[in-house]
């Protein structure tokens, strides 16, 4: 089947003997035995639950992987995902991330003996260079958060040497646009509250993997914490995949339409956006995707106007968050990176004059008539 049919009947329920169109919420923690050394397949919602067991199922499927797990957070599947490595070990990471990531590498993940290196991983001959003999994962965004630099996922898996393990973040573009584990990722990280929820009424995380070892290794630090998804927000996102194809779609054509009056702006000194990348990154982001994304950051000319823009913005909404099917505004320096400390955030280009748009499934003429009102 096609992307968009499987999103729309990918997810089934085996035990389904009445008809119904939708999996239902098995809302239960525990699972009585038929006998002594015996299982329905269901023991405890720490290991399975048959809300959940369809909705990794589905996920796998879009993204071509053999098994999917889904988390309470995307935070909490970046977690697991670095609990497969042990005290000592070497961690490269892209340098334009997520705040919340840098976060958890910075704090979390050195208290406990993991070691990290931020580089542009996008420039391979950095990537190589940063490669120590304990190196044992490297952690890609791309496009990256919020400066939407990319990373040639193919090139990386060749540059590295085969003990590390590749994990990609594919929130921004989701496998409708970009499928990291046919380019040689070993892991595909999701926030699953992003676009696979797509309507800012759940949280959810997800780690993908052709590795049916890294899964079992995963399946059992799930177990063990306790971090899997809950019944009802399965649910709710099996019902959000349905639309994600259409959804991502219209949020990408919206997004064009609006980086490029962006792009005209006389307020408007720089914009990173994929249809404006240089030679080399449109390049690959040809070969690798096949779609544009929705994610817009725009420097404005001052912290004035960025700050004014925030203020005047009317159906636009200022929210720290993305992927939902309303476009929402984000001042990174305040809210998504504020943790960063000011000379790596500045060096970056996180500077108190760059904005970020999530762009929704509205009418583009009203987002841009929004747009206007805010910066003019």
């Amino acid at each position: 089947m096609n992307f968009d049919t499987v999103c729309v009947h990918g997810a089934k329920d085996p035990h389904n003997n009445t008809g119904a169109l939708t999996v239902p919420i098995y809302q239960s923690a525990t699972f009585a035995h038929p006998g002594v050394g015996q299982s329905t397949g269901y023991d405890y919602v720490r290991t399975q639950n048959p809300t959940r067991e369809p909705l990794e199922r589905l996920v796998a499927s879009l993204e071509g992987g053999r098994e999917a797990l889904a988390f309470a957070s995307g935070m909490a599947a970046l977690d697991a995902t670095l609990t497969l490595l042990d005290q000592g070990d070497h961690l490269i990471a892209s340098d334009d991330l997520y705040g919340g990531s840098v976060r958890l590498f910075d704090a979390l993940a050195r208290r406990a003996g993991l070691k990290t290196t931020y580089v542009d991983t996008g420039d391979l001959t950095a990537l190589r260079a940063a490669v120590r003999p304990e190196t044992r994962m490297a952690f890609i965004e791309t496009p990256t958060n919020p400066m939407m630099k990319i990373t040639d996922i193919q090139a990386a898996r060749a540059a590295l040497p085969e003990r590390i393990l590749l994990v990609v973040d594919n929130t921004f573009l989701t496998p409708h646009f970009q499928k990291p584990l046919t380019l040689g990722a070993d892991l595909v990280l999701h926030s699953g509250t992003k676009y696979l929820a797509g309507h800012n009424d759940t949280l959810a995380g997800f780690v993908v993997t052709d590795n049916l070892e890294l899964a079992d290794k995963l399946r059992f630090i799930s177990k063990t914490v306790g971090a899997p998804l809950a019944p009802f927000d399965c649910f709710l996102l099996i019902r959000s995949i349905k639309t994600l194809a259409l959804r991502l779609e219209k949020s990408a054509t919206n997004a064009l339409t609006v980086a490029k009056w962006l792009a005209n702006h006389h307020r408007v000194k720089k914009i990173f956006y994929p249809a404006f990348y240089d030679q080399k990154s449109q390049e690959i982001a040809q070969r690798q995707t096949t779609g544009l994304g929705a994610m817009i950051s725009f420097e404005v000319d001052s912290e004035a106007t960025a700050k004014r823009a925030l203020e005047k913005v009317k159906l636009i909404l200022y929210a720290e968050s993305l992927g939902g099917v309303e476009t929402l505004i984000t001042y990174p320096c305040l809210q998504t990176h504020a943790d960063l400390p000011e000379a790596r955030r500045l060096a970056l280009g996180i500077n108190e004059r760059l904005l970020r748009l999530s762009i929704g499934v509205e009418n583009p003429e009203d987002l841009l008539a929004d747009l206007k009102w805010a910066l003019d």
